[in-house]
């Protein structure tokens, strides 16, 4: 069995390990980096620490967000014990699966989510898509 905290990103169902997830909070106002890749929405202050926020819409060359919509903070922790913010569009719940259902990344994913998805669960009525989180870690630094 395998737990997965879930997300929404426009109209994707993603998922991530609850072992990656440090924690998942509100919207919290950015510090923008100049001259750094478009994926970078810019830095949050969690509590002290500095954390990098990720646009997932970005990462996976979405539409923008709508206007007035905010995003919302999955946040990743690291090996190195530094920690990354996915900014989502919706939270969903944590979820319990058995791993024999887990699947290689369907073929109608193309580009960059093809690069970024481990894998699928097909779930009742939708399919959860499974983040590769060292993956978005290092795609997001690339310009």
């Amino acid at each position: 069995m395998r737990q997965l905290c879930t997300f929404y990103v426009d109209d994707l169902y993603l998922g991530v390990g609850v072992d990656k997830v440090q924690e998942v909070i509100r919207y919290q106002r950015m510090t923008g980096i100049p001259l750094t890749s478009n994926k970078i929405e810019g830095l949050i202050n969690l509590r002290g620490q500095i954390v990098t926020a990720i646009d997932m819409r970005t990462m996976l060359q979405l539409p923008q967000r709508p206007e007035g919509k905010l995003p919302m903070n999955v946040i990743l922790h690291a090996d190195d014990g530094g920690a990354l913010s996915l900014l989502v569009d919706e939270i969903g719940d944590v979820l319990e699966l058995e791993d024999a259902r887990f699947e290689r990344p369907p073929e109608t994913l193309q580009g960059v989510a093809r690069e970024l998805i481990r894998g699928a669960y097909k779930l009742e009525n939708k399919l959860l898509l499974i983040v590769n989180s060292d993956k978005i870690r290092t795609e997001s630094v690339a310009a």
